[in-house]
């Protein structure tokens, strides 16, 4: 058995696949909304919890750092899309929720983003969807293993 390319790596398919999806996504959001893929993920991670979120908490479920985030919410907020309040528990601490005009945006947005999920799942069969979302559990289940295994090998 010879070396896989790295075009033949699970990884590096997956991630073309995620930047494929993500770039029709961008491309879409920011004609149809005016919003980067990095806003309209904040806009829908404010938009889907009923309370309002640290920075921190965002930038975990977003998968990116603090700075990022942080730069992130900033132009959200000079568009009046999020709103900063302080957080009562911590003095240094913001919340983060998203104002009226947020949660217009948030349901156009995510109406968009069912559609585009719909019409990738609609190309597979039942049996595909189901497949697929089998796999996916089992390699992300996979992938948190790996990573604890990291954590602890020195």
């Amino acid at each position: 058995m010879t070396d896989p390319t790295i075009r033949e790596l699970l990884s590096y398919r997956l991630h073309q696949v995620a930047n494929l999806l993500s770039r029709g996504a961008e491309m879409r959001y920011r004609r149809e909304f005016g919003v980067s893929l990095w806003e309209w993920r904040t806009v829908a991670l404010l938009g889907g919890e009923d309370e309002p979120q640290s920075l921190n908490e965002l930038a975990r479920a977003a998968g990116m750092d603090k700075g990022q985030m942080s730069r992130v919410v900033s132009g959200l907020t000079r568009k009046k899309i999020v709103f900063r309040e302080a957080d009562a528990n911590d003095a240094r601490g913001i919340r983060l929720s998203l104002t009226r005009s947020g949660e217009k945006l948030y349901r156009k947005l995510i109406v968009a983003a069912a559609e585009r999920n719909s019409a990738f799942l609609g190309c597979l069969s039942a049996q595909e969807r189901a497949c697929l979302e089998k796999a996916m559990t089992k390699l992300a289940h996979e992938a948190r293993s790996f990573i604890q295994h990291e954590k602890h090998v020195r």
